[in-house]
């Protein structure tokens, strides 16, 4: 009788996410369908980042465990603080750098258990030191990104090219991005804070120690990863996936998006709603289809008292209906009386939204945003139209992408963080999107949703694409 053959080992993949809301979430979300493909996940977290978790852990019990190690302590961060939600931008390169302490704990960790070795590290595209951290441990590094291709590019170019402006230069100076198609281009207004702090820093020793951990990181993640991965999809940015990028190291990226769950029932995923999504539900059935604005900046943009009260006059001139999500950081920018002077077709959320259910709702017809990544793919995913208004980040290149390449966007304000627009303007922007002349964008927003959830079931590319990575990965035992 011939000997069975050995079952064939299962992959151990470690998961790093960056402790922020618009990266851990999708993240997690590609954790869910690795898990769902029979990968084994050690999840990396810190105590207060450990409830991110929980559905994750609840929906794979069997596959995902959490590495639950104390958050860097030293750091140049507010004691508690281990999340960025609702921090100012400039708290980013600090958390970046402080998350790189983590590095001897995992190595510890991994060493600790030899009879278990990791296969693979995949690890958030602001988490480059895991990448060197992989080889270390034998184990091929992956790199994460949950913005899009070109919103991942850039920002790699900048700190390859360490491009600055000259000093006789303002606000308007532009920088062209000449390895990349299309060769876009972006006032220095539209650069990204984090890379804009890595110029300007000081010259100290904390300082000089930030900058260094910064610039590292986006050098490892092109010079020292295995293969990128994408939160994108391919009628989204097809261009940038065509032919490997110089500024990505000429890797291939991966391109799994959208990996957020179609819905959330409970409208927990990211934290508990301020508001059930049943009651949500319940208020948007008053309107008719199409015809209300969702306006939410996510979790991370801190609204100016300037900003607020324009965008509130610009709600209330409209006349449009509106859900306005203020986040926890801006839980006091709304002007005194404006919900009382609104209530009959407008509604303010304070806190965390069940945003999913609500862009999947039929009364919702446009959608206000940063133009962050998360955001982007939620209201792709729902054919919803969107009225982009970008702050920092990638949230330029995403408006760009948005507005003029897929055309599922109109642009509501473009002065970016702290900027705020003319009410008169944006009200007119507002009864446009809802009234006839929003109606081509809204069509091209229907498209582009069934292109995406084409994407993602089987025969689709970003289907393929995530079959072909879970292939790859277990070639690694």
């Amino acid at each position: 009788m011939e000997k069975a053959a050995a079952p064939t080992p299962t992959p151990h993949v470690l998961v790093i996410p960056f402790t922020a809301q618009g990266h851990t979430l999708p993240l997690l979300d590609f954790a869910a369908l690795l898990a769902a493909r029979g990968l084994r996940l050690t999840v990396v977290t810190t105590p207060a980042n450990l409830p991110l978790l929980s559905p994750l852990l609840a929906a794979h019990p069997a596959a995902v465990r959490p590495l639950t190690l104390p958050f860097p302590s030293g750091t140049l961060l507010p004691p508690g603080l281990e999340n960025t939600k609702g921090c100012a931008p400039q708290y980013f390169p600090v958390f970046l750098h402080a998350l790189a302490s983590l590095r001897d704990p995992i190595l510890a960790w991994a060493r600790s258990q030899p009879d278990d070795p990791v296969a693979a590290v995949i690890a958030d595209f602001f988490c480059g030191w895991a990448q060197p951290l992989a080889r270390e441990l034998g184990a091929a590094g992956i790199v994460f990104t949950p913005s899009g291709v070109l919103g991942t590019a850039i920002p790699h170019s900048l700190f390859r090219r360490l491009v600055s402006r000259p000093p006789d230069c303002g606000d308007e100076f532009t920088v062209s991005f000449p390895a990349i198609p299309g060769e876009p281009a972006f006032q220095w207004r539209e650069i990204s804070m984090m890379y804009k702090w890595f110029l300007e820093a000081g010259d100290d020793e904390q300082a000089t120690a930030v900058r260094e951990s910064v610039r590292q990181n986006f050098l490892w993640n092109v010079q020292e990863s295995w293969v990128i991965v994408s939160n994108t999809f391919r009628a989204l940015e097809g261009r940038y996936l065509e032919t490997p990028l110089e500024d990505m190291g000429f890797k291939r990226i991966w391109a799994v998006g959208p990996v957020a769950p179609e819905t959330d029932p409970a409208g927990t995923r990211g934290g508990e709603a301020a508001v059930a999504a049943a009651n949500l539900g319940a208020w948007l059935d008053a309107f008719p289809e199409g015809s209300v604005v969702y306006v939410c900046f996510g979790s991370q943009a801190v609204l100016t008292p300037a900003v607020a009260a324009a965008l509130a006059e610009a709600l209330e001139r409209s006349a449009v209906p509106f859900v306005w999500v203020v986040s926890a950081g801006n839980s006091g920018v709304v002007p005194e009386g404006f919900e009382a002077r609104v209530s009959e077709r407008g509604l303010v959320v304070r806190g965390w939204a069940p945003q999913v259910a609500a862009l999947r709702h039929a009364a919702v017809g446009w959608f206000m945003t940063h133009c962050g990544w998360n955001s982007v793919l939620e209201a792709a995913a729902a054919g919803v139209p969107m009225l982009a208004w970008p702050m920092t980040a990638d949230q330029f290149a995403n408006a760009q992408l948005l507005v003029d390449e897929v055309r599922v966007a109109v642009r509501a304000c473009a002065g970016g963080f702290g900027v705020a627009p003319d009410a008169g303007e944006l009200a007119a922007v507002l009864r446009d999107a809802v009234g006839t002349k929003g109606h081509g964008v809204r069509a091209r927003a229907k498209e582009l949703a069934a292109e995406a959830a084409r994407a993602v079931k089987e025969g689709g590319s970003s289907y393929a694409d995530l079959e072909a990575l879970v292939h790859e990965i277990r070639k690694l035992c």
